[in-house]
């Protein structure tokens, strides 16, 4: 075991006995969502052909993904875009392996357009969404350099996680993907364009939910606000399965059907409509942002799954808070989990594990301190693990 982990108990009052909790999800069609879902799904598509070429992943930065919001006149039956939503694939990438060019703005360009037909079913690809590619250039000898090259930091950073999630975590999480899942089988004219915000005081969970309603299935004002009402009680059955707290929901607070303000959209996504969009501004590899829990600012979203410690340390503390927390069931209240990296360093071996417990009274600190011990140690060493579930999709970065 490396002698830079660190296990300590603290004295802090976890933030589900706090009288105050904020959570937020932005969801998956939110514009800063979208950014991290293309910037995401171009490097997965890189590292494929990487592998599928060279039997390696080489080097590449996907993580500057850019959205500007374009133009609509929505309406009650059916609106037009007046004007693409333009999106600009950024970073960068090895173009060129030994001489011989690679497909890069091909595989990219492929990747997003794939993302945004899976994602989105209501928006036409091929005419309003302009996809411009401005990935840059690098190049890579295999028979020299990469073959001596060791997996070390690419940076001096940190990544921070938690575990378990409150219930007012669970809450906003499971309603974002209620909404964006089950409800779309009944109610069709909700969009993906949705953002939860949750804010305990005590035990009431108040819900604002904003979500983009498809104007093409909407008939009239009337036949809108029955769809609110609907979703509105849908959505509070579904939140009480994950918690025992009362919960309140708001849904389109900014609506005003007297004076004929409606959230309509012909997409489903308001960056039809001027809403832009950035990698990293929106939720972190947990699915959340949450103020009132320890953070990092890294963008991890389409950061490469090999060296960038922005992203594997994020994802590998996030690993380990939540094996940590399960391993000591009831006794651990919170584990929290801090990598630092060191450039130049082995990505294994972090210049600092630091791994925090608030535990319940009468805990055993000692033994729980020993089998956090061996859970952060294990995952440092089989940190590969992680990369090779990025790759193939199996773990979520926003």
């Amino acid at each position: 075991m490396a002698a830079n982990i660190v296990v300590e108990q603290i004295d802090y009052t976890p933030v589900s006995r706090q009288r105050v909790e904020l959570v937020e999800r932005k969801g998956i069609g939110h514009p800063d969502s979208v950014a991290d879902g293309l910037a995401e799904s171009v490097s997965r598509a890189l590292c494929k052909m990487y592998l599928e070429r060279y039997g390696r992943i080489l080097h590449h930065n996907t993580d500057e993904t850019q959205i500007v919001g374009g133009q609509s006149a929505p309406k009650f039956g059916g609106g037009v875009i007046l004007e693409p939503i333009y999106i600009l694939l950024v970073g960068r990438a090895t173009t060129e392996v030994n001489g011989d060019r690679l497909p890069i703005r091909h595989t990219a360009i492929k990747a997003a357009s794939d993302y945004l037909k899976e994602h989105f079913p209501n928006l036409d690809v091929t005419t309003d969404v302009m996809l411009d590619c401005r990935i840059g250039k690098g190049s890579i000898d295999l028979t020299s350099v990469y073959e001596t090259r060791k997996l070390l930091a690419n940076d001096t950073s940190f990544g921070v996680g938690y575990a378990p999630l409150s219930e007012t975590e669970r809450v906003v999480l499971e309603t974002e993907k209620f909404i964006n899942g089950p409800v779309k089988k009944k109610l069709k004219e909700t969009g993906e364009d949705v953002k939860v915000m949750a804010s305990r005081i005590n035990s009431k969970i108040s819900l604002t939910i904003a979500c983009a309603m498809v104007d093409k299935y909407v008939d009239d004002a009337s036949h809108y606000q029955s769809v609110i009402e609907e979703l509105t009680e849908m959505v509070a059955d579904h939140a009480v399965k994950f918690t025992n707290n009362d919960v309140e929901v708001t849904i389109n607070a900014a609506d005003n059907y007297k004076e004929g303000i409606y959230y309509l959209t012909v997409t489903g996504l308001s960056m039809e409509n001027g809403d832009d969009g950035s990698v990293g501004r929106g939720n972190r590899v947990n699915g959340l942002i949450t103020p009132y829990r320890p953070m990092s600012m890294e963008a991890s979203a389409g950061k490469n799954p090999v060296t960038h410690v922005g992203k594997l340390y994020n994802i590998l503390a996030k690993q380990i808070a939540e094996e940590i927390a399960q391993m000591g069931g009831g006794d651990i209240l919170e584990a929290r989990v801090r990598l630092l990296s060191q450039i130049g360093r082995p990505i294994f071996d972090p210049h600092t594990a630091s791994v925090q417990l608030i535990l319940e009274n009468n805990a055993n600190f000692e033994k729980l301190k020993k089998e956090a011990e061996s859970i952060t140690s294990y995952w440092l060493e089989n940190i590969g693990k992680i990369t090779e579930k990025i790759v193939n999709g199996q773990i979520p970065v926003f």
